[in-house]
């Protein structure tokens, strides 16, 4: 079994084009990108072939979590989940397996109230 290649978002041998694909040592990266405020790590991202693709996952300074959802060729897929820096739910997105359309949206406050809720066609 191969190991997942992990390397930081900001290593010198990264770069990123206009279409916001990732590079690393001149190719394009598979594997998961970290970024970190200091010691702390505040995002998770996973890439194939330089491509957000897979879970993506970020964290308040405090390791509280913030967002986590899943991408496909860089565009958001499934479920998409946000949080206040109090840990209470914030907002909820679901899309299409095509990752252009949004299919509904629900958003709380920091005392857990609904603020909006959509869904398509409703």
């Amino acid at each position: 079994m191969t190991a997942v290649q992990r390397i930081d978002i900001d290593d010198p041998e990264v770069d990123m084009d206009d279409s916001e694909r990732l590079y690393h040592r001149g190719g394009p990266f598979t594997g998961e990108v970290t970024e970190h405020l200091g010691e702390r790590l505040v995002s998770l991202d996973g890439y194939v072939d330089g491509y957000k693709n897979g879970p993506s996952r970020e964290w308040y300074q405090d390791g509280t979590l913030r967002s986590e959802g899943t991408l496909r060729e860089g565009m958001p897929v499934g479920e998409f989940r946000e949080w206040h820096p109090n840990g209470a739910l914030a907002a909820r997105q679901v899309f299409a397996d095509n990752g252009m359309t949004l299919l509904e949206e629900h958003t709380w406050d920091e005392q857990g109230r609904p603020t909006r809720s959509w869904r398509k066609g409703a």
